[in-house]
């Protein structure tokens, strides 16, 4: 849907299905100040356009055992990007991965259990893929969520 744009409505849904996407039609009605039948059918629209592409519930990686976070940047044989971005996302671990332009020609953020893992999925894995010329790995100490913090700290205006 890209170069669409969306009017205040529709930018007020978004931001209330990002801070608690579980909330139901009516409570969003409610809290955006729109009927029900005029919610369902405008997320519906935004579903239908790609703008929402899925609910899923955020998983505290720590909490989940994944205690050791890195970004990872690849340089590899670009002419071969359709072949291996299928095998990184397969690999246990990659949690985002991305094309760039400049330095490095992707990066990806992975997870692991611990440093031992991280090592395993980076030395064996990743670089075991073939046309994957080199690696960089960025430790990941403290993460934040920008997106959520802001959510949280201020609702749009109406």
């Amino acid at each position: 849907m890209a170069g669409t744009a969306l009017d205040e409505v529709d930018q007020r849904i978004l931001h209330e299905l990002e801070r608690d996407g579980r909330m139901s039609m009516r409570q969003l009605a409610e809290t955006v100040h729109i009927s029900r039948a005029n919610a369902y059918s405008r997320v519906e629209r935004l579903r239908e356009r790609g703008v929402i592409t899925g609910f899923s519930a955020r998983i505290d990686p720590n909490a989940r055992g994944l205690g050791t976070s890195a970004y990872v940047t690849l340089n590899l044989r670009q002419s071969e990007w359709l072949a291996i971005r299928p095998r990184l996302a397969a690999l246990p671990g990659v949690e985002h991965i991305a094309l760039l332009g400049g330095e490095f020609d992707a990066l990806l953020l992975v997870r692991a259990e611990d440093n031992a893992g991280l090592r395993r999925l980076v030395m064996e894995q990743i670089q075991g893929i073939p046309d994957v010329l080199g690696t960089r790995t960025f430790l990941v100490f403290e993460e934040a969520w920008p997106e959520h913090d802001r959510a949280v700290a201020a609702p749009p205006a109406e």
